[in-house]
This record gives C-alpha cells, structure tokens and sequence, in this order.
C-alpha cells in the first residue's frame, strides 16, 4: 500500500468548519470519553507497579521461586494476545465491545490472583490480567484516532502518560503498605472496587465511538497466540542457565513466531520500510533502548554504589516525571517540528542517558548522578513515543485503526520484553564471569546506547510531517 501525500497542516475535523477552533479534549462531548480513557491507564499503572511491589511477599507466602517471573512473563504474554485480538475487533466492531471484554477479563483476573492457593494459580491470573490490560489501550488508541482531531491527539497521547505519575508516585508505597498490614492479597481484590467505578466511566465514554463505516480485517487470534507462543519460548532460552537450551529455546521462539509476526504488522516493517512500518519498527527500538537499562537502574545504584532501594528508586521516579513533560512538550511542537525530528532527537536522548550511567559505575562518581543520568533517558522516551502513536494513526487506512495501532503496541511490548530479557542475560552472564556486577552493567548500557543510536538512523523513515488521510 503505497503511503498517502505528506502534508504539514492539518485538516479540519468532520463537522468543523475551516478556520474554526477545534474544541478542547475536555470539551462537553469528549468529557466522558477523555476522563475514561485516561482513568483505564491510571488504573492499569496501579496493578501493574502494585503487583511489582508486593511480589517478595506472595513468594513468602506460595513459595514456588522458579515461577517468579512468570507472574510477569504470563502478564506481559496475555498482553500480546490482548493487543492483537482487541484491536483488530473493533475494526469489526463498535470499540466498546472489545473494550468491555478487556475490563472483564481484567476484572476476573485480579478474582484469580486475590484467591490463587499457588504460585502457578497466580502465574494463570496474571495471564488474564495481561489480557484485559492488552485489549483495554489497544481500544483506547481506537478511539483517539477515531474520536478526536488529528491536531487534538498529541494532547491526548500527553494526557495518557501523564496518567502513569501519580501511580509511580503513590502506588508502591501504597501497595507495600496494604500487603504489609491486611495482606497482598488485597492488592489484588481491593483493585476490583476501582475497576468497577473505573470501567463504567469508561464504557459511558468508549460507546460513544461508532463501529468503521466498512468492517475490516479478521479476528488474528491464531497469529497472536503463536506470536505469543514465540515469545514465551523466546523469554525462557533467555532466562535458561545452560548455553545449550538457551539458544534451542531462542531459535525454536523465533521459528514459531517470527512468521506470524510478520503477517501481523504492517508490510515491510522488518524492512524498515519508510512510512507506518518504519514507525512500528521504531516503537520496538525505543522501547528496547530504553527498558533494557530502566530495569537494573535500581538494581546498578542499589549494589554498585550502595544506595537504599528506595532512594534509588528516586530514578525511575525522576525518568517519569520527564517523560512526562517531554510528552507535553512534543504536544506543543510536533507541527513545527515534525514527528521524525522529535524522534530522533529523543532516541539521541535514550542513547546519551545510557552512556551516561556508564559514568555512575565508576567508584568515583557520586551516586545521585544516576537519577539525573536516567532523566535524561525518561525525557528521551517521552519526546519520541507519543509522537510514534500520533504518526501511526495518521497512515492507518479509515477503518483500520485498530490494526494499525495494535501492530504499534505489540512492536512495544516486543521491544520492551526483549530488552529486559537481553538485559538479564548480559548482567547474570557478566557476574556468572567476573563476580562482579559491574561488567554485566556496562553491558547492558553499552548495548542500550547503540540499540538508541540504531534507532536515530531509523528516524530518518518516519514521516517528516503529518498526513491526514
């Protein structure tokens, strides 16, 4: 499919006249919608950072060590599933179908995860968690390309990560405090009251998006639980001790789920092809950059420089805040900008952010330089990955937004899964060699810096200006 005209202004949204302001994302008809969409992510931040939180407490209690990461691994795994199949719906579909499946399958999930007897009950309520969480912003991207003007979506992408800080902020404490005093299991049942208050506002606002004017597409569940199937295959081999399993479980991932992969983003994104694959592509690298070094930024300040966990937690809540701000900021510049300048510029933030905390390992660098080292990551991130968003739904075709978005999503938690994978296996390798973590720590931020650069040369195939279709 050949890509439709660039152009640098925006068209007008239906039913307002040129020239004509465009009414706000809080405006009386969008009210609902934009609070519900917003609330989703706040909502789904919480579980996700709460059950992070009280993990060390549901292994006291379970035991079960060896399924510790798939608690996550099984979340992370149903979110694929969740993105592709939801998705895809509602370009069959009104979106508050698909929508209202993910909030209950959600819902059911933290019932099995509050009430789970064992570590492997736990590990199948998370998998539905993942599914509900995947299908819930996979239908939210649905309804900002179909609900708002092109020129109110950078505001809207701005609005969805600012809605991750008072979670990062709050959540953790608030979670280790209720797992501390009643219980962890109550991080999981006390959700369900939220979920409630949370997803009736959001389905008063996700009914008012009408279904394409032309059903498209199919259900792409047998795709993505293949992609699925890879990817736990993939994620095993990288945590497998053994050198020989490990690349028997890698290669075996990748031939069951590189193939369907494919056919399920856009044509030509491995390829890099300039346009919407180049932007899927990019989504992964950024991701990948990133969340390869954001995973052990705790674990490089807490058992190389000596830190307290919770001051250096102080860096993941410093690299939000900026990412934060960077998603307003690419609001009130992607017109004069243009979505692949401020990609680049934000991969070269990601990659010097890396290179950075290669400074903080060493002994004589004080410690704090790390939490500034990983803001200057959080605002790379920040600045490139709405823009990502705002681009992909302006090459959707009409009527496929759902793919278009959930081909964006699943590259995202591709990336994201990949790196933290890549990123375990180089720290335990390097300690496994030397006895040192640090070795393992180069690494990982060597390898996340020229991932970032990668990405800055991939930049240069993302749409300089918007197109509106």
């Amino acid at each position: 499919m050949a890509a439709p005209p660039e152009r640098s202004e925006t068209v007008p949204e239906a039913g307002t006249a040129a020239g004509t302001a465009t009414p706000g994302v809080f405006a009386p008809g969008r009210r609902m919608l934009t609070s519900g969409l917003v609330l989703i992510v706040t909502l789904v931040a919480f579980e996700s950072l709460a059950v992070s939180t009280v993990m060390p407490l549901v292994e006291d209690d379970l035991g079960d060590l060896w399924l510790y990461g798939w608690v996550f691994s099984a979340f992370f795994l149903g979110n694929l599933v969740g993105i592709v199949v939801a998705g895809t719906a509602a370009d069959r579909m009104r979106p508050a179908v698909p929508f209202a499946a993910g909030l209950v399958v959600f819902s059911a999930g933290l019932v099995v995860g509050g009430a789970a007897p064992s570590m492997l009950v736990l590990v199948a309520g998370r998998a539905l968690q993942g599914l509900g969480a995947g299908a819930m912003p996979a239908v939210s991207y649905v309804c900002i390309g179909r609900g708002y003007a092109p020129e109110q979506r950078p505001t809207m992408f701005a609005l969805i990560s600012s809605a991750w800080v008072v979670p990062s902020v709050v959540g953790p404490a608030l979670a280790g405090f209720v797992g501390t005093t009643v219980g962890w299991r109550w991080v999981f049942l006390g959700l369900l009251p939220l979920c409630g208050a949370i997803g009736l506002v959001a389905l008063l606002g996700v009914r008012s998006i009408p279904a394409p004017h032309e059903a498209s597409g199919e259900s792409n569940l047998g795709r993505a639980l293949l992609v699925a199937a890879g990817a736990a295959l993939v994620l095993a081999g990288l945590g497998a001790g053994a050198p020989v399993p490990a690349v028997l479980l890698v290669v075996a991932g990748a031939a069951v789920g590189v193939g369907a992969l494919r056919r399920l983003l856009p044509v030509g994104t491995l390829a890099a092809r300039r346009g919407l694959p180049a932007t899927v592509l990019a989504r992964g690298v950024l991701t990948f950059a990133f969340f390869a070094g954001d995973a052990y930024v705790p674990f490089a300040l807490t058992t190389v420089k000596g830190l307290a966990p919770a001051v250096a937690g102080l860096a993941l809540t410093a690299a939000t805040l900026t990412w934060t701000a960077a998603s307003w900021l690419q609001a009130r510049r992607i017109e004069r900008w243009g979505p692949a300048a401020l990609v680049a510029v934000g991969l070269g933030s990601v990659a010097a952010g890396s290179l950075a905390m290669l400074c903080v390992l060493v002994p004589s660098v004080p410690a704090a330089v790390g939490i500034a080292c990983w803001a200057v990551a959080g605002f790379g991130i920040g600045l490139a990955y709405s823009p990502l968003s705002v681009v992909t739904l302006a090459e959707a075709p009409p009527g496929q937004e759902g793919r278009a978005t959930s081909s964006l999503q699943l590259s995202d938690m591709l990336g994201t899964a990949l790196g933290t994978g890549v990123g375990g296996v180089l720290v335990a390798f390097g300690a496994a060699a030397t006895g040192s973590d640090t070795p393992g720590l180069v690494a990982v931020y060597s390898v996340g810096a020229a991932v970032a650069v990668l990405g800055v040369l991939l930049a240069r195939r993302v749409p300089r200006r918007l197109a509106v279709r």
